[in-house]
């Protein structure tokens, strides 16, 4: 490999590791998913991360998880799409809603790979993805949540070399982002630079499948 071409390889990364999905889809692929079931027993968590691709790949490996739905919530319109929350004027966040068997895996233990699969420090940023939408956030269902949250951000930050950003709010009502959004890196690991370049690592760092 020669420097020039060494070179440009370098300056096409950034543009092709960034959480933008792929032009051509179906009416199907841009409706929204469903709602996501909650069992009986069962607990929600509602965690933003930078982009969901991501967040969501990783928690559905997770035992004790049922399911992990990539979507939206913290913004001021309802029925948000991906292009109005990529605007940056809905104020939502990119969000993974985990639904788990508490039995199985604690909120303390849901919180811990939180902080493990992302960086909490950076302000409305993850690597290259920038604006609100990609920011750190907690959104807890119960005051029980707010304060294991709290306990948990106390916790981390010695981990950190700068302090955490992450925001602690009520959740808000959730959106299920498109269908195209949900199961995304299973679906498209192959085809979507972003998987391998961003994700993938991610996921072997973290010594989960991929």
């Amino acid at each position: 490999m020669n420097r020039r071409f060494a070179l440009l390889l370098l300056l096409l990364i950034p543009t092709l590791a960034s959480c933008e999905p792929p032009k051509a889809m179906t009416p199907a692929d841009k409706h929204a998913a469903k709602m996501p079931e909650i069992p009986a027993g069962a607990e929600v968590a509602t965690l933003g991360a930078g982009c969901f691709w991501c967040i969501e790949a990783a928690y559905k490996q997770l035992e004790g998880v049922y399911s992990a739905t990539s979507g939206y919530m913290g913004g001021t319109i309802a029925n948000p799409t991906y292009e109005q929350i990529c605007d940056g004027d809905s104020g939502h966040a990119e969000v993974v809603q985990v639904v788990f068997d508490p039995k199985k895996i604690t909120y303390e233990k849901v919180l811990a790979w939180f902080w493990d699969l992302h960086d909490p420090t950076t302000l409305n940023r993850q690597g290259n993805d920038v604006g609100t939408q990609y920011r750190s956030a907690i959104f807890y269902h119960s005051d029980a949540q707010r304060k294991t949250a709290e306990a948990s951000k106390a916790a981390a930050g010695p981990n950190f070399k700068s302090p955490i950003v992450t925001e602690i709010v009520k959740a808000s009502e959730f959106y299920p982002a498109e269908n195209y959004h949900q199961n995304y890196y299973n679906l498209n690991k192959s085809k979507n630079p972003y998987c391998r370049f961003v994700i993938e690592p991610k996921l072997k760092k973290l010594k989960l499948d991929h």
